[in-house]
């Protein structure tokens, strides 16, 4: 595997490791949205999310664009809307 440099393959790299850690902890994050703790209950899945994607991608694609908080927002965070919560 080389660097990606190539700024759609670096966009499906986030979401694809989003969405893998919104599949192994679905549980956890329905939780943090109910009780708006998401980011601290998962903070050890994403930051290792994080640091898979940065070691994959050019560094001036990370620099220069929000792929992967993107990916958190809309697979992490909005898919629980129905979720009743303090953040909403």
């Amino acid at each position: 595997m080389g660097i990606v440099r190539d700024p759609d393959v670096a966009r499906r790299i986030a979401r694809a490791v989003v969405s893998d850690i919104v599949l192994y902890n679905a549980k956890k994050a329905e939780e943090g949205i109910a009780k708006d703790n998401l980011f601290d209950l998962l903070k050890n899945e994403i930051e290792e999310g994080r640091s898979y994607y940065v070691s994959r991608v050019d560094p001036e694609i990370v620099k220069s664009t929000n792929f992967f908080n993107q990916a958190l927002v809309d697979l992490l965070v909005k898919p629980w809307g129905r979720v009743p919560s303090k953040a909403w």
